[in-house]
């Protein structure tokens, strides 16, 4: 009876979903790093990397925060309205907004990038190359944006399944695409670059964008006579969801920007310390391409837990639930620090074989071992972000989340030439052990008083 009553909760089942779907994801992403770093090389893979920021604050600009509205008000009129048919109307009433305004704004961002792909490339990356990353990467806006709208649609109304589904469909056509690319290259006796790596990434996102739209056309069609918004109702409409989309757009776009200021700061300050461009781009790679995506590999199993984290701290505010909170935050240290050290001791064991025998390159070996102490402290701080934002605190976390980005970027600009890479492997450590204490004093009330009820 528990079985199927856990069976059919669209919360538990949607976050399985979605985990299952992550580990594929950030496995078959895992060996693709690895792919790129033996065929393209340090150097390029550095340079595909730069380009990264650059579609971050894109993607922020223009669908992250609309995703979220619309998941939100879905989730709203379904949940509000008595009449299921009337309640599936405004939903998607609600999407047909969310595409419009992203629609638009992925237009105009596309165009932006697309003509002005030297310049940014230039002034803003550093590094002429990226010219016809970004040229190809701005075909990839518009397909991004109109399927993360639909994506947000299906969270909104709890089903996980297609989205989760989506998202491997994009990770197989990526890495697929780019793997045929390389066979048909390699018969040709023609090297693969960055360029078809970019190229891969372009059809994924319009293998995302066929999936949702595959997904939308088999909706069951509403009864004609279904309940119509007036004009006065749409305005309403646009006027609450204006009112989400434009505070979150400008705090994620600020977070964005501030991460890609840090990010590409870092070959530009290793040259000054000594390094050639070439070998700077070549450590930045590295460190990006290789040593990152196994530190953060874990990262999806706190990523599920934090989707149940955050409506559960939400429900248990609402009700004023003290202790409920309390016992959540505790839990959620626990289990992030046995986590994080378990993969801690994984990584400093095992660090030099994945760097030596995966990469091929004993650098990024050296980086994971050094790296490894950041787990406990990256899956804590997750966990504990997602209670301060079910506690409806965004504004907090986001000022801890940027002068945490602040000591890091502090660390590249006034440190790196002076000490090299170290100094910013110090500062990442830096910043979540701030990012830690930080979220920690937030959230001190609940233990306090939780304690003094008890």
């Amino acid at each position: 009876m528990r079985l199927s009553r856990f069976a059919k909760n669209p919360l538990i089942t949607g976050t399985l979903l979605m985990t299952a779907a992550g580990i594929l994801s950030r496995i078959i992403g895992f060996f693709y790093r690895i792919f790129l770093s033996r065929t393209i090389g340090a150097e390029a893979l550095g340079i595909y990397q730069l380009i990264g920021p650059v579609f971050t604050i894109c993607i922020a600009l223009t669908s992250s925060s609309i995703q979220t509205a619309i998941s939100k008000f879905v989730g709203d009129m379904i949940g509000q309205c008595s009449d299921s048919a009337c309640g599936e109307k405004r939903a998607r009433s609600y999407l047909k907004l969310g595409l419009l305004l992203s629609t638009v704004l992925a237009s105009i961002t596309a165009l932006f990038v697309y003509r002005n792909a030297g310049w940014i490339s230039v002034r803003f990356l550093g590094e002429a190359r990226c010219a016809p990353l970004l040229v190809l990467l701005s075909y990839a806006l518009i397909p991004c944006c109109i399927h993360a709208c639909i994506n947000g649609y299906y969270y909104g109304k709890k089903r996980a399944g297609i989205p989760s589904f989506c998202q491997l469909v994009e990770q197989i056509v990526r890495v697929g695409s780019v793997w045929i690319f390389y066979q048909v290259l390699v018969e040709k006796d023609l090297p693969l670059t960055a360029e078809h790596a970019v190229l891969g990434l372009v059809l994924s996102e319009f293998a995302g964008l066929f999936v949702g739209a595959a997904a939308l056309s088999l909706e069951k069609k509403l009864p004609k006579n279904t309940c119509r918004n007036s004009t006065p109702e749409y305005r309403y409409m646009m006027r609450m969801f204006l009112a989400m989309v434009i505070p979150l757009t400008l705090n994620r776009v600020l977070l964005a920007a501030s991460s890609s200021v840090e990010n590409l700061l870092i070959p530009q300050k290793l040259q000054v310390f000594g390094y050639s461009a070439a070998d700077s781009l070549r450590i930045y790679g590295i460190l990006t391409g290789m040593t990152m995506s196994v530190v953060l590999f874990p990262g999806v199993l706190t990523n599920s837990f934090s989707v149940l984290l955050l409506p559960a701290i939400s429900e248990a505010h609402g009700q004023n639930n003290e202790r409920g909170i309390s016992n959540a935050i505790k839990k959620a240290v626990l289990y992030g620090l046995l986590l994080g050290f378990l993969f801690t001791v994984i990584f400093l064991f095992s660090g030099n074989w994945i760097g030596n025998h995966l990469f091929h390159n004993a650098l990024s070996g050296a980086f994971i071992r050094r790296l490894s102490w950041l787990c406990p402290l990256m899956y804590v701080t997750s966990l504990l972000g997602s209670i301060i934002h079910g506690l409806g605190n965004a504004r907090q976390m986001l000022y801890i989340n940027l002068l945490a980005c602040l000591i890091r970027i502090g660390m590249v600009w006034f440190l790196v030439p002076v000490c090299g890479i170290g100094a910013y492997l110090w500062g990442i450590l830096l910043s979540y052990v701030f990012t830690t204490i930080a979220c920690m004093f937030s959230l001190r009330s609940y233990f306090y008083s939780a304690d003094q009820k008890g």
